[in-house]
This record gives structure tokens, sequence and C-alpha cells, in this order.
């Protein structure tokens, strides 16, 4: 056997969120991505994946109407707190807000030109704004009740504006005269809906008395009504050159219904039936109408609640329909021509707005392509993990589905097995889309189900009735019509609680079960006799898995703990603690060797076995996670909970081995490249290659380098009084300034900042307290004050700088202080004399310590101690002199006055 690698961490790669509570949203001009509302905040999310782009804090209550910008470049929202905020979609800031209507903000329509903004309120009013300025440009008051739908006319060339409101009115508005130029009154509900024709005379107007009224624009008369026999909530204009429209009139060419299709007016409507249907104005004819609805109604939703689709738009670029439905999804329709010369609405791809609680997951078959998601409906939704879309929707089931599991037949059919609180089973064929079996028997909700492991011809249902149920589906047919009613071949009264956790073992012989009793139990299959007995736990179990290798058992509980357990003897083998909170899902790995498990505290757990250590966690999760897959083929992680947050972790063991491997190969040819230039001289590419290494000893070093060669002519002249390699000194000084401040130069404002947090922690040592001040000087010099303020985090690395800068500061001027009380005690015992105005006149390079930086005193201070000491050595031995040569009296004192001459012109500098 290959041995098993281990894996070191995951990757949380993908994430699918609530994005979509109900309510407004919009669709950019070129189909990439929609804004919608969610709670009190604006998601923009991509529509191809669902992914979210961005999330927009609105701080304004519930948001209530949106509006985009032609150009995309702005985002107009409005919320329950009346504030109407002006968004840049680069930046995601607000530009400008303000306050107008006297109520909530109903709708929102942006102006072709991109210039005016229309707004519809509860208080009855509507009101134009000028986008960039934010003042209101028209205040048109009329309706009686509340403004629910307005747009500009979409020509830019007539200024006109519709309005509809509750009071079952449509009111046109013109911007010019600033005045209702006409009431259109024919509806007998509340206007839903408005729409202009493509050549900008006609006007559809939507309602929830169940019609759509065509309005002439010329005169403002009702040319037709036509009856929908539904409430209405969206009416759409089909344009001519349109895919849609080039298909109707082909399929009516055929049909031989080209009088009517050529005078009138194609449109869709939605409504509360949940289907689509296509008309035509001429005669009120109606030319397609879905046969079945995509929407999915839950059924404890009220009779008069609002069901079915909610809005519709026509997709820019002809790429198709988009409808949203009340339990916010969005359903995306495109025309598909059938094989008989017809065509129908195909529904291409569902994005689920909002999943509630996640409930329990597993993934479809071995390529992990798809994944089986129960959440807090009847419905088990199959999501496709390439584009994050609900693929298709499984419906049957009267109550919340509690648990779920799948399978791959020995006939190659992905079955799907769903446990519910309706105290049934169903059995689901993936291909299908469709119920083939129904298993009814259990007296509580049945909250745990799994399938065998090697036949594939059975599955087992735990309930809160305390029973294990074995139930065998074995010769069904592939071409069943209506679901069978599966038999029991066995049951047992299993627990004193209810049960929470099936599992199967991999040879299909025994089955497990943990319950709130606090117990797991082992059973040997078909018969479901008792094998042994796990106590230990402190709460109720959540989970049971067998090892894929070992004859052992895996458990997870209430009571924060993980055990493995020996089917032999009912032993606990291991503990494992780490959790802070219940322990709801735990699963094998890689052959048995490592698991993961996830709780109520919203972590996921990597452990290995042998060495019962946790080796990585990772927090994704803001609530409890309920649910938890693993894949078959590269054990690619799927884990859901309480947030209705669904993420998908892969494993990233591999490639990051591969990342490290990379990145050390590429640090060892960058050092030996920093090494080459360190030996020519290069000290600018050295010092960035330094910086990028992250390795701040050799930093040091290149900048310590460079302290001792650039330094003060006054100083260099002093320490190369008596040598012949001052002009090489100077040539040297030039260069090393010169490719110092070039490196820095070149630095970016996050280097500065890498390099700023190197000199803050030189800069609290004596020893390597110099060099900092110097390279912060010659950066200071170069830095101008406003790009030091944008380094990120500039003011916690200066407050780190400035104290200790004052504290060398200070040891510096005590230093200074006790030269001049040598220079006194040596004047006083004849050692020196004291200098006259012409030395000082002569001597006035070497007495300009205020015009000398102040950082480069610093260096000086050790190499001034030393000729401090070298001055006390000259007057002991001209005292011993003096004493043994008295004869030579005035000769020697002269002696020792030009030394002690020597010696003062390096004493005045340093202070």
């Amino acid at each position: 056997m290959a041995s098993v690698t281990l894996k070191r961490n995951y990757r949380c790669s993908q994430s699918l969120q609530q994005f979509y509570s109900g309510g407004p949203f919009v669709v950019s001009s070129d189909g990439s991505f929609i804004a919608c509302a969610c709670g009190e905040s604006i998601k923009i999310v991509d529509s191809v994946n669902a992914s979210t782009k961005s999330t927009i804090e609105a701080e304004s209550g519930t948001i209530t109407a949106l509006a985009i910008s032609p150009n995309d470049k702005l985002l107009f929202s409005a919320g329950h707190s009346r504030q109407i905020k002006v968004w840049d979609l680069d930046t995601f800031k607000c530009l400008r807000s303000w306050k107008g209507h006297e109520g909530p903000v109903m709708g929102m329509a942006c102006h072709a030109s991109g210039g005016l903004l229309a707004t519809a309120g509860a208080d009855r009013k509507v009101l134009v704004w000028d986008v960039d300025g934010g003042f209101c440009t028209h205040y048109f008051k009329g309706h009686k009740g509340v403004v629910t739908s307005i747009m500009f006319h979409p020509d830019v060339n007539k200024n006109l504006l519709f309005s509809g409101s509750d009071d079952a009115t449509v009111r046109v508005w013109d911007l010019v005269a600033k005045k209702c130029v006409a009431v259109l009154e024919k509806h007998f509900s509340a206007v839903s809906a408005i729409a202009v024709s493509e050549d900008g005379w006609t006007l559809l107007s939507a309602g929830r008395d169940k019609v759509v009224n065509v309005w002439d624009l010329h005169d403002y008369r009702c040319k037709s009504t036509v009856p929908t026999y539904e409430v209405l909530e969206a009416v759409c204009i089909i344009y001519s050159q349109s895919h849609f429209a080039l298909s109707l009139g082909a399929f009516h060419q055929q049909s031989r219904k080209k009088k009517s299709w050529s005078t009138g007016i194609c449109f869709i409507t939605v409504g509360e039936r949940g289907i689509v249907r296509i008309w035509n104005s001429e005669g009120a004819v109606c030319l397609y109408e879905q046969k079945s609805s995509d929407v999915t109604v839950s059924s404890d939703v009220d009779e008069d609640s609002t069901r079915g689709f909610t809005s519709a738009v026509m997709l820019p670029l002809d790429q198709g329909l988009l409808c949203v439905t009340a339990d916010q999804q969005f359903l995306f329709y495109s025309l598909e021509e059938h094989l008989e010369e017809k065509w129908f609405l195909k529904l291409t791809k569902r994005l689920v707005g909002f999943n509630d609680e996640i409930v329990d997951m597993k993934f479809l078959d071995e390529e992990e392509q798809y994944l089986a998601v129960a959440t807090n409906l009847e419905q088990v939704r199959v999501y496709d993990l390439s584009s994050m879309s609900c693929s298709y929707v499984l419906a049957g089931h009267t109550d919340t589905i509690l648990c779920i599991d799948t399978s791959v037949s020995s006939y190659g059919r992905r079955l799907i097995v769903t446990g519910s609180k309706d105290n049934s089973v169903r059995l689901w064929e993936s291909e299908r889309q469709c119920c083939i079996g129904l298993g009814i028997g259990h007296m509580g909700a049945v909250g745990a189900v799994a399938f065998s492991k090697k036949r594939q011809d059975f599955f087992v249902s735990g309930s809160s009735d305390r029973t294990i149920k074995v139930w065998n589906f074995d010769g069904l047919s592939d071409d069943i019509e209506q679901p069978i009613s599966l038999k029991a071949k066995a049951v047992v009264a299993a627990h004193d609680k209810d049960i929470n956790s099936l599992a199967v073992a991999p040879n299909d012989s025994l089955v497990c079960s943990g319950s709130q009793d606090r117990t797991a139990c082992v059973w040997r299959l078909p018969d479901l006799v008792s094998v042994v007995k796990f106590t230990g736990h402190k709460r109720g179990i959540w989970s049971v898995e067998f090892s894929p290798v070992d004859q052992c058992v895996i458990t997870a509980s209430g009571d924060k703990t993980v055990k493995i357990w020996a089917i032999a003897d009912g032993s606990c083998l291991k503990t494992f603690e780490g959790h802070t909170s219940s322990v709801l899902r735990a699963s094998f790995l890689a052959r048995g060797t490592q698991f993961v498990s996830c709780g109520a505290d919203g972590l996921v757990k990597l452990w290995t076995i042998k060495t019962n250590e946790c080796i990585a966690t990772y927090d994704q999760h803001e609530d409890k996670i309920w649910a938890l897959a693993v894949g078959k083929k590269t054990e690619m992680l799927a884990t859901g909970g309480s947030d209705a947050v669904i993420n998908l972790w892969y494993d990233s063991t591999a490639a990051e081995k591969e990342e490290a491997f990379r990145k050390e190969e590429e640090g060892v040819l960058r050092g030996q490249e920093l090494e080459n230039a360190v030996l020519d001289a290069e000290y600018k590419k050295a010092i960035q290659i330094a910086l990028e290494l992250r390795r701040p000893h050799k930093l040091f070093e290149l900048f310590s380098g460079l302290c001792r060669l650039v330094m003060p002519t006054q100083i260099c002249a002093w320490l190369f009084y008596r040598t012949l390699s001052y002009n090489l000194m100077l040539c040297r000084k030039r260069e090393a300034g010169d490719q110092i401040d070039e490196a820095l130069h070149a630095l970016g404002k996050e280097e500065f900042h890498l390099l700023f947090e190197y000199l803050r922690e030189w800069n609290t040592k004596p020893k390597l307290c110099h060099v900092a001040q110097f390279v912060l000087f010659r950066a200071f010099n170069i830095l101008p004050p406003t790009e030091i303020t944008e380094i990120k985090g500039i003011s916690e690395l200066l407050e780190g700088l400035i104290p200790y800068s004052q504290r060398h500061f200070s040891r510096i001027d005590r230093l200074i202080r006790s030269t001049f009380l040598l220079d006194y005690t040596l004047i006083g015992m004849s050692v020196i004399e004291p200098v006259s105005q012409g030395d000082l006149k002569t001597g006035s390079l070497l007495h300009s310590r205020k015009n000398m930086d102040d950082v480069l005193l610093t260096y000086t201070a050790d190499e001034d101690q030393e000729q401090v000491s070298e001055g006390l050595k000259e007057k002991a031995s001209a005292k011993k002199r003096k004493s043994l040569k008295s004869g030579d009296g005035s000769r020697l004192h002269k002696k020792v006055k030009d030394v002690a001459r020597t010696n003062n012109e390096a004493v005045p500098l340093q202070a």
C-alpha cells in the first residue's frame, strides 16, 4: 500500500453567501454584475458565479430603492432613513448624500444622460435631482397613494417622466414645463410596472388588477387592454432585433400568424403564478406560456402572501431574461430551439440569494462537481460548483428536510435519500430530477439517513421516535414515473432519545447510531442485532462515522470532545479536545490517519490522530456549522451552518509545499545576488534585495558600512589629518552617499514602512542607534513630509522612534558638557593653553558644532573618548619629562604646549 500523505492545510477558495434578502436590485449595462439589496447593505454580485465582489454598508436602514447610472460608474441607494446616497462603483465610497422625501423612497430611476435622478416616495411625491449637485430640480405632487414605480422616457430628447402609484393611476410629467401633462386612469388596483415601447410612442402599464393597459403617448388614450388573469409584478418589452423577437417572428411565420405579429407590440409578463408568458398587444394574444413553473413555493406559505415572481428585466446585450422569485432566487432564461422546429424558454442558471440555515449537505458523485444541500426548507437544492448556481431543486417533502445522503448505484445512477420532519424518507434520482421512492413508517421526524457503502441497495434511517429502520430499494426500474412505496425490512428500538446520526460500515456489515442519550451503538446488519455500546460522552452525540481502514468509530459530542472507539471491546482509544463549544460533525481523512471536525463555535479543525495534534484551525463561519461534506476524489470539504454560508475548502498541502520550495529556491538565488551586489559595491541593489528578502541583519551591515564612509568632511579631515588618503576617502564618500540616496529614492511606500520598522528596532539599542539615526537623517532629507504622512502606520512608527532618539541626544549632550570640564581641568594644570580669538578664527572649521548634523555626533562619541584618553597620556608624559629634565624646562614647556595645542584641536570638536 502506498504511503499516505498527511494534509497540512486547507484553503477556502469559494464561498456561497447570502447576497439578496428581497427588494430592489439593478443590473449593470453589460450584465456582468448585479447590485442587490441585502438588509441594510448592498451586495455587488458577479452574475456568472454568484460571488460577492464587494459589500457596501449603506447605513441607511433597510434598502428600499436602487438605481445605476448608464455608464455603471455611480450607484444610487435609498433606505428607511430617507437618505439618498450616491456611491462610486470604482472605490465603493459615498460621494454625496441628502434627504428629500418625508417618507421612505420606494423607487428610483436614472436618466439616460446620467445627469438626473428621479425618486418616488411613500409621501406621494415625485422628485427629480441633479446628480452632480445633489439639489432638487423638479417637485411633482399629485398622486393620492404611494408611488411605487417610476421611469424616464428612454429617448433623451423626450423630456417625459412616468410614475405609477397605489391609487391605480399613471401620471406623465413634462420635465420642461414642470407639470403633469396626463393622468392615465384605467386600472382598478395598484400599478406595479410600466414600460415604454421601442419606438417611444406606446406605454404599457401592468397592475395587480390582472391586466396590461396599452397607452398611446400621442394623445394619452388607452389603445387596448390585455387581460392576463394573474396579479402582475413586471412587464418587459421585446425589442424587434433581439433574439426573442427574431425567434418569435420565425415561429409565427411558420404558424401563419404573421398578421398579428407584424402590427402589435410583443411583451413579457410575470406574476404570482410563477410562469413566464409572452403576449402581443394586437388582439391580446398569448404567444407563449410556460407549461410548468420553475418557482419552488414552500408549503407553509400563506395563501395571501406573495408567490411566484416579484420582478423581471430583459438582460442587456441580448443575454436573455432575468426573473426574481419571492424566495430570493434569480432565474436566467434563454431561448432554446426544439427538435420539432418550436422553441421554448430554458432555465440556464439559478442563483440563490438566500439559503437560510444550512442543515446538511453531501457531494453528489466522486467528481465533486455537484453538491446537494438541505436547508430550512422542504426542498433539496443541487448546486453546480463550477458556477455556484443551483442546477435544480428536488421538491416533494411537506416539511423541513433534516438530513441527506448520496450514493452511486451499481447501475451508475446517482441517488439521493432525504429525511424530513414530515416523518418520511424519500429516494431521488439525480438524472431525472424526480422522486422514485417514498418510505413511510416513522412516528417522528427523521433526523439521520445513511446509504450502504458496498452494495448500494439499501439505506438506513433514524428518527426522533428512537428507532432505526433498514429500507431496501434493490430492483427499482429505470422507467418509474411515480414514486414507489419503500418497505422496511428491519426495525429496532435503538436509543432512549432522538437519533442524530447514522453511519454504515465500508463492508455493509455494521451500522452505528449516535443519540442524544449520550451513547453510540453498533448494530449488525441486516437484522440490527446489537454488537457494542459506547458510553463515555457527557452530552448528546451529534455525529458518528466508521474508519475506512480500522475497526473503530469516531464520535462528535456536545461535550466539546471527539472520541475514537474500538469496535471490538467498546473502549475509548483517544479523546480530542480543542473546540470551545459542541462538536457537531467529524469525518475521517487521509485513509483514517486524520479527521476534520466542526462545531457550534464556528470553527473547522484539522487533526492528526497519531499525535493527537490539531494542526490547523479555520474561522470562516460566524455561527454554528451544522453540515460537513467530504469529497471522495480530492477530499475537498464543504461546510455550512446557521450563517447561511457554504464554504468550499481545497487541500492546499501540495500547492503550499511547492510554493515553499519555489520561494526557498528563489531566496537562495536572490541571496547570492545580494552577496554579489555587496562584493561589487552596488549598495542600491543590495539594499533593495535585503529589504525584499526581509533580512534586517544584512541590511544593518550595509547601512553600517555606508555610515563609516559617508561622514562630514570636517570629521574626515580630523581623522585623516596625518594620512595621505584624504582625497581617496572623499571620492569614496561621494560614491557611497550617491548610492544610498539612490537606494532610498527607489523604495516604495511599503518598503519604507518595512525600513522604518527595522530602524525603530535598531534605535532601541545603544550599539545600533547611530546607524538608525544616520539612515533616518538620509531618509528625511529625501522624503517630503507629504509622502511621509502617506506611509501606512507611520504615526505608530514615529511614536516608537521619538522617545529613544530624545534619550540618545540627551546622552550626547551630557558627553559634550563633560568635555568642557576636561578642557577647564587641563587649562588649569597648564597642560594646554586657552584658545585665543585668533585661534578661534583659524579653527572655525573645528568649532562648527552648531552647523554639524546632530545625527552624526552619535558616531563620533566613541572617537572623542579615545582622543581624550590620548590627551591624558600626553599630560602624564609631559610631567615626567619636566621633573627629570628641569634644566631644559623652558624648551620642554614649549614642546608640551605644542603637543597640547595639537590635542586641543581635537577636543573642542566634540564641543
